[in-house]
């Protein structure tokens, strides 16, 4: 109904916020207070820039939800989605039959992956992928006889998706409170040596936090334990990047106790971390793979789990029917579209000048905010970053309560029209890899103007 009047009646005549109100349910809101204010209707985007209903341009420094690697308005993959569907717009991976692109596409992923992950399935989005993540993991235990091994451990902060498996797997405790707990599933402290490391070096401190895993698979028993799940760079936990002693350590502890290792690289992956993968910036080689958001840049749904010879031996060779799939697993036209898209990433180098980018916007809001005191750290792997604000940088204290400050910033940056997230009092950015110098000068210029609200209002005692 309200496609037919868009295109009937002009924004002056109808009203899109009391439609929203009245129809819509967002995700992850507090639909309430959501409604008291303007809900911001984007029309258009260009690059790294969106547009409002109202005409203000805004930076997105978020890539959409980190997903949006070769910015905008590319009609490249525009043009691959119209070819494909007027040659087959839709049809299953069901009753032994397959289409060219699904096929192409997991030929290309395999090739480009890490290891021996020489296999894909396709899904719909990152939930979606880590559920089959983890039923591939204990199915591929059942198989070998050993059903015991249920238990799935992931990490404080971490995020897997909003299915219920998935937010199980994931630390986010009002998650959890919401539902999301379930048995089998348990969980360790993160490699955030800013919040957690003490008097510790970051050398240190990773094999303190790696070691936490170890602690834990003994507790409970490896012969109970089927999985562990983590992201190479904890996004929505507030770009929790590891010391480079962790990753190494947690593939030893895992080989070592006979687990397997899922990377979840659904934020991580295509470019992101200055590497196609997250695996390759942190040199592991995991037994399972999630893919998702830049596989596409976001222009239409779709996910993978790349699976490792080992586990994708068992599952072909001796499981039988694994019971589970999706109607647009492998959907065309958004596999079509994939491989426009990795046409893209691959011949503008966007990994390599991810990286590059990374350091050089790094360095420009270090130069632009790092002497305020209340920046504790300007981190960053890629183009995935963080700033956390603290109420001590000398002792890296934290602001006593948690996530009002960040959420004052988040206001700020979006009356600013810049879109970058707030996750406790840590602001997170993950730009398009696309993004230029001037749009990084851009970018730094209203997070500047911001932060120094806030930190502004902080000394004014509005907090």
């Amino acid at each position: 109904m309200l496609d037919h009047l868009a295109s009937t009646v002009s924004d002056s005549d109808f009203n899109w916020q009391a439609a929203d109100a009245a129809h819509h349910l967002h995700p992850f809101s507090d639909h309430k207070s959501l409604h008291q204010g303007r809900v911001r209707i984007i029309t258009s985007a260009e690059g790294v820039y969106l547009t409002d209903d109202v005409g203000n341009r805004i930076l997105d420094g978020m890539a959409g939800l980190w997903c949006v690697a070769i910015g905008y308005g590319r009609q490249e993959l525009v043009d691959a989605a119209a070819a494909q569907m007027k040659t087959l717009p839709f049809y299953n991976t069901f009753f032994k039959t397959a289409t060219r692109p699904v096929i192409s596409l997991a030929e290309r992923l395999t090739a480009m992956a890490p290891g021996d992950l020489n296999h894909a399935f396709f899904a719909c989005s990152g939930s979606e992928a880590v559920d089959t993540a983890l039923r591939m993991a204990r199915t591929f235990w059942i198989t070998k006889g050993q059903p015991s091994k249920r238990v799935i451990i992931g990490r404080e902060f971490g995020y897997h998706g909003s299915t219920t498996l998935g937010a199980a797997a994931g630390g986010m405790v009002d998650m959890h409170r919401q539902g999301a707990a379930l048995p089998d599933f348990a969980h360790v402290m993160p490699p955030y040596w800013y919040g957690y490391g003490g008097q510790m070096s970051p050398e240190e401190f990773g094999l303190f936090a790696a070691r936490q895993v170890e602690d834990k698979i003994r507790e409970i028993g490896a012969e109970n334990v089927a999985a562990f799940i983590g992201e190479p760079i904890q996004g929505a936990g507030g770009v929790i990047i590891p010391p480079e002693t962790y990753w190494p350590e947690i593939q030893r502890i895992c080989r070592a106790h006979d687990i397997l290792l899922i990377a979840d690289e659904v934020i991580c992956g295509f470019g992101r971390t200055g590497r196609m993968f997250g695996s390759e910036t942190f040199g592991i080689t995991p037994d399972l793979m999630t893919l998702a958001k830049g596989i596409t840049s976001g222009y239409i749904p779709l996910s993978a789990v790349l699976v490792g010879d080992r586990v994708a031996d068992v599952l072909i060779n001796d499981t039988g029917e694994f019971y589970h799939g999706f109607t647009y697993s492998g959907h065309p036209v958004a596999c079509a579209v994939a491989l426009a898209n990795l046409d893209i990433l691959e011949s503008e180098h966007l990994a390599a000048r991810a990286e590059a980018s990374g350091i050089k916007l790094r360095a420009k809001l270090i130069a632009a905010l790092g002497d305020q005191p209340i920046i504790g750290e300007i981190r960053g792997t890629g183009l995935i970053g963080a700033i956390e604000l603290t109420a001590d940088r000398r002792t890296r204290r934290f602001f006593e309560k948690r996530g009002r400050v960040g959420a004052l910033c988040r206001d700020h940056c979006f009356s600013n029209n810049l879109v970058m997230r707030a996750v406790r009092d840590t602001m997170v950015f993950s730009p398009p890899l696309t993004i230029t110098d001037a749009e990084m000068d851009d970018l730094v210029d209203r997070a500047t103007t911001a932060i120094m609200a806030t930190q502004a209002d902080i000394r004014s005692e509005i907090l």
